[in-house]
């Protein structure tokens, strides 16, 4: 099962939570982006999220589809992203796989956050406490690859 969703409205973990997971799944690995209040020694006052979504929506498919090759077929897979404005500590992105055991879990959680980060369409813009405003170029979470990390 995968459960993709690129939406405006708040979400919260709660929400993602109501999953039925499989009694065959013995494992929840649960990653949630939060707006932070600060970036490279400035002050953010919240961000703007664009994307084209029916072009995103098939890359996190993609991308989840991928995770299950590597990681489980029988993973079970929620990946929700927020557009439009959202302030510093507004929920913007949340993951939740569901596996037999944990390994399997973190491993796929930490690819799909990674992939989408590099390939989905979505843009962000931060807005500071100057009243200036920067989109932001994508990247990895980390300094390192996929492939060093042994996922």
């Amino acid at each position: 099962m995968i459960d993709v969703r690129i939406q405006k409205n708040k979400f919260s973990l709660i929400d993602l939570l109501d999953l039925q997971t499989p009694s065959s799944h013995g494992a929840q690995s649960v990653f949630s982006g939060i707006v932070r209040n600060h970036n490279h020694g400035k002050k953010v006052l919240g961000v703007s999220y664009d994307a084209f979504a029916p072009l995103a929506h098939k890359e996190f498919e993609k991308i989840c589809r991928e995770a299950q090759a590597r990681f489980g077929s029988d993973l079970q897979i929620q990946l929700w992203h927020r557009i439009g404005r959202l302030d510093v500590g507004d929920l913007s992105v949340a993951i939740i796989v569901s596996s037999k055991h944990r390994d399997e879990a973190f491993k796929a959680n930490r690819y799909i956050i990674e992939e989408l980060k590099n390939r989905a369409p979505i843009w962000k813009m931060e807005h500071y406490e100057d009243g200036n405003s920067a989109w932001l170029k994508g990247h990895a979470l980390c300094s390192h690859s996929n492939e060093s990390l042994n996922v």
